[in-house]
C-alpha cells in the first residue's frame, strides 16, 4: 500500500481513533488475490491509527466447489442459500476451517496478526432455525452475540477473523448468512462503521450501468429499492443487514466494491465515488 498522505491520515484519525469498524469481506470479492492484499494491508494500517478491526468472512464460492466436489448442488432461495444436514457439515469444514486460516496467514503475510474465530467459539453466535415462508434447512437466525471474546483477541492487539457457523443451546449448527452475521456483530460492538465488502460497486438503480450507483440511501428509501425489485437476490440481505445496522447505531454503513484494491481506505476517507452509505433518516 502506498503511503498515505497526511491530509488522509488526520481525516482518518479524527473520524475512527478509538473507535471501531466491523468489516464483512467474502463472495467473489474474495476470489481476487491482489485486492485480499490490498485489503489486509488497509486493515493493518488502520490498527496503526489506533482503530479497531473486526474481519467478519463468509466463502460462498469455496463452499460452492467443496459442495460440487460432493455432488451436492448448490440452491438459493431469495438470496440465501439451502443448507440440508450433509451440507452444513461442509459449510462448517469450508468457514470455520480452510477460508478463516487463509486469512489468518494471509494477515500475518502482510506483516500483521490476527487469530481466526468461529460463531462456535465461546458461543459467539447463539442461533435458532430460520423463521422463513421457505424451508432453508440449517440455516439460522441470530438470537445473541457474545462480543467478549472478540473484544478480548482485540484487547490483545490482534485482529479478530470471524467466520459465520452458529449453534443453538441444543448444539445444532447452523450456516449463517455472513451479511446478516456481520451486521449483528458491527451493531453488538457499537461499532462507528459497518462496511460489507462484495463485487458489486454498490446500490445501482440499473444493475447493468455502473454510472446509475446510488451513493447514499436512506433506511426508508432501501426499503423501497426491495419492494420494487431494483435491490433483489443476493443484495437484498446486504442491503437489510446495512439497513438494521444503520437503525441501531452504526453511523456509517456502506457497501462497497471488494474487488478492488485500496477500496477500504478511499470509500472510508470519501473523496471517491465509491460505494453506497446507508443512513438512518426518511
Amino acid at each position: 500500500m502506498n503511503m498515505k498522505n497526511k491530509n488522509n491520515l488526520q481525516q482518518l484519525q479524527e473520524k475512527f481513533k478509538n473507535k471501531m469498524i466491523v468489516i464483512k469481506y467474502g463472495g467473489n470479492a474474495m476470489t481476487s488475490k491482489a485486492a485480499a492484499v490490498s485489503l489486509m494491508k488497509d486493515i493493518i494500517f488502520l490498527q496503526s491509527l489506533n482503530i479497531s478491526i473486526v474481519l467478519v468472512h463468509g466463502g460462498g464460492p469455496e463452499i460452492n466447489a467443496m459442495l460440487k466436489k460432493a455432488g451436492i448442488e448448490s440452491r438459493f432461495i431469495g438470496g440465501l442459500r439451502y443448507t440440508d444436514k450433509e451440507s452444513v457439515d461442509i459449510v462448517q469444514m469450508v468457514l470455520a476451517g480452510k477460508v478463516n486460516k487463509d486469512l489468518s496467514l494471509l494477515a500475518s503475510l502482510c506483516g500483521g496478526k490476527a487469530i481466526g474465530l468461529s460463531g462456535l467459539d465461546s458461543n459467539i453466535l447463539t442461533a435458532e432455525k430460520l423463521k422463513s415462508e421457505f424451508d432453508l434447512g440449517y440455516v439460522g437466525q441470530i438470537t445473541k452475540v457474545n462480543e467478549q471474546p472478540i473484544i478480548d483477541v482485540l484487547k490483545m492487539g490482534y485482529l479478530p477473523i470471524l467466520s459465520t457457523v452458529a449453534c443453538d443451546d441444543a448444539g445444532n449448527i447452523y450456516n449463517i448468512n455472513a451479511d446478516t452475521a456481520a451486521g449483528a456483530v458491527a451493531v453488538k460492538l457499537k461499532a462507528a462503521a459497518f462496511v460489507l465488502l462484495t463485487d458489486v460497486k454498490g446500490i445501482l438503480l440499473d444493475k447493468e450501468d455502473e454510472t446509475s450507483l446510488i451513493k447514499k440511501v436512506s433506511a426508508h428509501e432501501a426499503k423501497q429499492y426491495i419492494d420494487q425489485g431494483i435491490i433483489n437476490g443476493g443484495m437484498i440481505p446486504k442491503a437489510q443487514c446495512c439497513i438494521y445496522a444503520s437503525k441501531n447505531g452504526v453511523k456509517g454503513a456502506y457497501i462497497m466494491d471488494g474487488r478492488k484494491e485500496n477500496i477500504l481506505i478511499n470509500g472510508l476517507l470519501g473523496n471517491r465515488n465509491e460505494g453506497t452509505m446507508f443512513i438512518n433518516s426518511q
